[in-house]
């Protein structure tokens, strides 16, 4: 294993927050946009919060050991309590804020949470609903007082109250505080973080000190990121990539984490802050390039013709102008021009006009969609990583960017790949185990180390980057032996703004087939425009100009599908546009909106059959979740439409 990066350094987060607190004492730390209003909190003042809330948690009773669940939106508030339950020797476990009563019921459970912060009346509701099934759980702390005056508050106490408690008695517990620091250690349990679920109940999984430390110290000299970045916090805090991003990097370098005053107004946020680092899924970017696409459909002729003009251009030379690579003095003036008039005015609307290094990950991002951020001059580049691996095993090096690799082992990172084609690898960051469940532990982390990532791929001898084909369990093989690979196939369908959604079927069978979503903004905007009338989601997919536009995407892909000789066998035959979008709260999706493909395949089987079975239609009843948690089903006929594939190009050329 490779020597400790940090050996001199801090060894806890608390511990990176006193350094940071005396180095970087007057710089800001956390922002939090309230009422329109940008609120700032220096390093120093950090410290003097978390202390507070650390003490007053004590005198609530925090033992040393206890598990602490942090719920809501991204707040410095809550970023300080799980900090705070550090400092006081607990294990901070974040939640989703979007999880229904019942998955949080199953993590608080389940790692036995004996205190939970929370942002609002929603996830005190929540946790009231389930308290019966949480025999260890005793206090609730909440930040927002709104609905909550009435409510018995024999276990509820408001979050600066505690605050407040705690400095009128931090004589009383401040030498107690300062001895559970120092036993803190690059051993002790920084974080527990659990998976998504994608394939069943999800795991807990414990992450040490050293993991956070020592992956933010080399992550941060990866990408020369420093104590004057920007970076705006909206995605789950229950994310290792927020975590990592949010907490472990923000400590280590000391840069500032600014948080939105909400979802809705995330994008005119993030357009105020001009973040210089940044990160998002590719379902992130997918969204933002589908309302980009909307805009200049409703834009003026001139307009829509300087664009998709520059735009040609921008793909043209744009990512070999942002390596530094060479290009012509007439494409480069053009470039130039395209800037002022084009990519200079986009990047600002879309809030990236200072963003010095963006990432993207948590799934395959589309080539198409990755290569018109970068065309703008966007440094937006791929990492591979996991929980497991608190985020990082390989990333893209400047100058060393593509579509199709997820770039070079990140430092202190081994890779190996196993015959099958899994992908292994070991780190600092390597996680210490599954909660109360060694038998997966073993499963996925051996005796030397080495963490089985359940991703197929292979290393490129020439490059050294890694490439990852898809998940391991899914890929698979076709009835006549060839490669089928469904998120290869998915991505390059959601670079259509039309598309949200796709799954692809087609393992041990003949051909391929597909389920799809509609993006409902994009498909809706067009359906304004041309004066169509639709009541309902559903309504809209059976429209027949809707059907032959998804239609006409499928066909495309297939024929880009064609060109690959390895994959294409995966283009697809015949497909149906679904009549409600999949969902995290129907099971459908995790809550990072990763597919449960074995979920779909069992709730949609006559679906499926029915693209198999020559059908030309399908009738279907789904049960659906409702925003309230109430349950209810909708009725549906579903036409399944076929598409045309084509030969392989170059197998004909071959032959």
């Amino acid at each position: 294993m490779a020597k400790s990066l940090n050996a001199d350094g801090p060894q806890s987060v608390p511990a990176l927050l006193h350094r940071n607190a005396t180095q970087f004492a007057g710089k800001p730390a956390y922002r939090e946009k309230e009422y329109g209003i940008w609120q700032s909190w220096t390093w120093s003042q950090t410290r003097d919060e978390v202390e507070a809330l650390a003490l007053g948690m004590m005198e609530l009773g925090l033992r040393e050991g206890d598990f602490v669940a942090v719920i809501g939106r991204n707040r410095p508030y809550l970023y300080w309590a799980m900090i705070a339950a550090e400092m006081c020797g607990a294990v901070p476990v974040p939640l989703y804020q979007d999880a229904n009563a019942e998955e949080m019921a199953f993590v608080m459970s389940h790692c036995g949470a004996r205190f939970a912060v929370v942002g609002d009346q929603e996830q005190v509701d929540k946790i009231f609903e389930v308290q019966e099934q949480l025999p260890e759980f005793e206090r609730m702390i909440y930040l927002d007082p709104r609905g909550l005056r009435k409510y018995d508050h024999a276990v509820l106490d408001a979050y600066r109250d505690v605050q407040e408690m705690g400095r009128n008695n931090r004589d009383k517990h401040i030498a107690e505080l300062e001895a559970r620091q120092a036993k803190l250690n690059y051993d002790s349990t920084g974080v527990m973080l659990y998976t998504s679920g994608t394939t069943g109940r999800p795991k807990g999984v414990v992450l040490s000190n050293r993991n956070i430390i020592e992956t933010a110290k080399s992550s941060s000299e990866f990408d020369n990121l420093r104590s004057t970045d920007e970076i705006l916090a909206y995605l789950p805090m229950a994310w290792v990539g927020d975590f990592i991003f949010s907490v472990g990097q923000a400590l280590w370098t000391g840069f500032c984490t600014n948080c939105p005053e909400s979802a809705d107004t995330m994008h005119v946020d993030l357009r105020e802050i001009g973040p210089t680092y940044y990160f998002a899924p590719p379902r992130v970017f997918e969204t933002q390039l589908t309302n980009v696409m909307i805009r200049m459909e409703d834009a003026s002729r001139f307009k829509k013709w300087l664009f998709d003009t520059f735009m040609a251009h921008a793909r043209k030379v744009g990512p070999a102008i942002l390596d530094g690579k060479q290009v012509g003095t007439m494409d480069r003036i053009k470039y130039q021009l395209g800037e002022l008039m084009v990519y200079g005015p986009l990047k600002n609307t879309l809030g990236f006009s200072r963003v010095r290094v963006g990432y993207t990950a948590g799934e395959a991002i589309g080539p198409e969609i990755f290569d018109f951020y970068r065309s703008l001059g966007i440094n937006l580049k791929q990492l591979y990583g996991q929980t497991e691996a608190t985020v990082f095993i390989t990333a893209q090096p400047d100058g060393q960017v593509r579509s199709d690799t997820v770039g070079v082992t990140c430092p202190g990172v081994e890779l190996r790949i196993a015959e099958n084609g899994e992908v292994f690898y070991r780190s600092p960051g390597v996680f210490v185990e599954y909660y109360k469940n060694p038998e997966s532990t073993a499963e996925t982390k051996d005796a030397d180390g080495w963490v089985a990532t359940g991703d197929a791929g292979f290393i490129e001898e020439s490059t050294g980057h890694l490439r990852i084909i898809d998940r391991a369990k899914d890929v698979g093989k076709m009835a006549d032996g060839s490669l089928f690979a469904p998120k290869y196939v998915e991505n390059k369908l959601k670079f259509f703004p039309n598309i949200l959604e796709v799954v692809v079927f087609g393992n041990g069978r003949s051909e391929c087939t597909a389920f799809v979503n509609i993006d409902l903004t994009a498909v809706g905007n067009w359906a304004e425009r041309n004066n169509i009338g639709y009541a309902s989601y559903q309504e809209l997919t059976r429209h027949p100009q809707v059907m032959d536009t998804i239609q006409s995407h499928v066909e495309e892909v297939n024929a880009s599908i064609a060109e690959d000789e390895m994959l294409s066998g995966c283009q697809v035959h015949r497909f149906v546009v679904l009549h409600k979008e999949l969902d995290a709260d129907d099971g459908e999706l995790t809550r990072t909106r990763k597919v449960r493909r074995k979920v779909i395949s069992e709730k949609y089987a006559d679906i499926i059959a029915a693209l198999y079975d020559g059908s030309k239609s399908v009738s279907t009843e789904t049960e659906v979740t409702y925003e309230d948690g109430r349950k209810g089903s909708i009725k549906a006929t579903l036409d399944v439409r076929d598409a045309k594939v084509f030969a392989d190009t170059r197998k004909m050329a071959a032959q």
